[in-house]
């Protein structure tokens, strides 16, 4: 399964050095002067004129300017200590310095030069100077030279940079520095989503760097208490957003968290939402990106334990119950911590779980207007599907199987109904697909069995495989109604029970190791057995 991907990247607050930032008005800040955009704009369009071309000759220049001004600051520093006046306009003199090397950021392809010039640890050292604001011009440089349109289609040169700072311990000191700013003040809050923004770059540009900023800092700490904060806030959306960027590919960090109670966390953070909806796009966003780092955390099987020991099964339920916008969201959430986990499939039943889940699968499923994804009520009736899939798998005998299996029985069958419609829905779907492949061979256009395989899943054909599963399941109960009505139907569409093993089989043939080899090797043999039962 996969987390959510909606878009990730944020703008980055882009402010000078002398003045504040731009906040949205949720986060409390409102600029008392009305600014003349058109004004903004001329000086724009005449900065355009000004920039000057950089080539290596340039890069020497800048480098040699900055590293003498920052001799010029340290010395100062060491003679004046007591008298901070006297070094005030070297102080001055560096901070302009960095500014200037802000233009460097228009030719990437000069990076590896930047660092063979050995210039990279004395910019990367600023960021814990004694004066903060220095510090946050190197932070501010940072942002401008990993900025994902500086670095586009320059993926070497931002390697090397990418590199260099981080063996020069950027990310140390990156979370050393924000860790002394308030977001009380304009511009060190500025400095705060900077600082966030560049440890997303560096993780775009060098993957490896979401386990490295985890294991060498404090970052998931600080960013587990940003979300934990009641009211709604800006650097509350910006922190839940890095917190899923960082667990997204990373079973280490997910692990990691974990044993921080970041489950507990989390599911704090979206009970505040189980009765009400979110008030605005950027509250939205914050919510989603919460339950993308839940659904990443349910990953590991430890913190599928955490999740039902925190009572989230139950929490996940009131939220269906209640109908707000964080009803998709909550099945998404069910749909992780039930998969390859029969205590949490159990915990449903034993909580009236399915009555829920049922109505969901049914096609009950309330419509939030203020969710415009195209695809919404498809992606949750996929979910359901998962979710009834996993609820079979994971309790196999006794009281709670029967209480499941009388699911398909009440209301004369309806539900098996469903299951058929989905069925042949996904079915002519996948078909169809199947069929454009073919002709694109037939146009020459070649695809491996691999690629083949993988755009039918795409189309479908994954939710129609647990279809057959669950079928599977119904038919080896070996209830004489439930297998009449599924036979019915399927010679009502003209189809017999070799159709569903036929999908069933390639679902065997391509079951891939979930938990490991041992949980594949349960999963293969229990298909066979639908396989041969029917």
């Amino acid at each position: 399964m996969e987390v959510s991907n909606h878009a990730r990247k944020r703008k980055a607050i882009d402010a000078g050095p002398n003045s504040p930032p731009s906040y949205r008005a949720s986060d409390g800040y409102e600029p008392t002067n009305a600014v003349d955009l058109s004004l903004l704009e001329e000086l724009e369009k005449s900065s355009h004129h000004q920039v000057e071309a950089v080539d290596l000759k340039t890069l020497k220049k800048l480098v040699l300017s900055f590293e003498r001004r920052l001799r010029d600051n340290i010395a100062a520093r060491l003679k004046y200590v007591e008298n901070p006046e006297k070094f005030a306009d070297s102080e001055v003199d560096l901070h302009d310095e960095l500014q200037k090397l802000k233009i460097l950021a228009g030719a990437p392809e000069l990076y590896p030069e930047l660092v063979a010039s050995n210039t990279v640890p004395s910019i990367v050292n600023l960021l814990s100077h004694e004066n903060a604001d220095i510090a946050n011009d190197v932070v501010q440089l940072l942002q401008d030279l990993t900025d994902e349109d500086a670095l586009e289609d320059n993926d070497e040169p931002a390697r090397v940079l990418v590199d260099a700072l981080v063996e020069n311990n950027v990310l140390e000191l990156l979370v050393q520095n924000m860790n002394r700013l308030s977001e009380g003040d304009p511009d060190e809050a500025a400095a705060i989503y900077a600082t966030l923004t560049v440890i997303e770059n560096l993780v775009e540009v060098k993957p490896a760097v979401a386990e490295m900023v985890c294991e060498r800092t404090k970052l998931l700490r600080w960013l587990v208490l940003k979300i934990k904060v009641r009211d709604f806030e800006g650097i509350k959306q910006y922190a839940s957003e890095i917190l899923a960027i960082l667990l997204q590919n990373s079973t280490a960090n997910q692990k990691r968290l974990g044993q921080m109670n970041g489950v507990d966390a989390v599911l704090e953070g979206v009970a505040m939402y189980k009765s009400k909806d979110p008030k605005t796009p950027d509250e939205e966003e914050m919510l989603e990106n919460l339950f993308d780092v839940l659904c990443c955390l349910l990953m590991p099987l430890e913190n599928k334990e955490r999740f039902v020991n925190a009572e989230g099964v139950e929490l996940m339920i009131i939220i269906m119950k209640q109908k707000k916008y964080a009803y998709g969201s909550a099945i998404r959430a069910l749909d992780f911590a039930m998969t390859n986990y029969p205590p949490a499939c159990e915990r449903f039943v034993d909580v009236m779980g399915l009555k829920t889940a049922f109505a969901a699968f049914m096609g009950k499923i309330p419509l939030n207007k203020r969710i415009k994804r195209e695809r919404y009520k498809e992606e949750l009736e996929e979910r359901v599907i998962s979710l009834v899939a996993s609820l079979f798998a994971g309790i196999l005998r006794g009281s709670r199987r029967d209480r499941l299996l009388s699911k398909f029985v009440e209301n004369e069958y309806e539900k098996i109904d469903r299951l058929m419609e989905l069925y042949i829905r996904y079915s002519d779907r996948v078909r169809s697909e199947a069929e454009r492949l073919d002709q694109l061979e037939l146009d020459d256009l070649e695809l491996d069995e691999d690629e083949k395989y993988n755009r039918k899943l795409e189309s479908g054909l994954y939710s129609l495989q647990l279809v057959a599963v669950i079928l599977g399941h119904i038919w080896c109960s070996e209830h004489s109604g439930m297998r009449a009505r599924i036979e019915l139907l399927l010679k009502q569409q003209k189809l017999s029970k070799d159709d569903v093993k036929e999908i069933l089989q390639e679902y065997h043939d391509n079951l891939g190791d979930v938990e490991g080899a041992e949980e594949k090797e349960r999963g293969q043999a229990r298909i066979q057995l639908f396989i041969s039962a029917m």
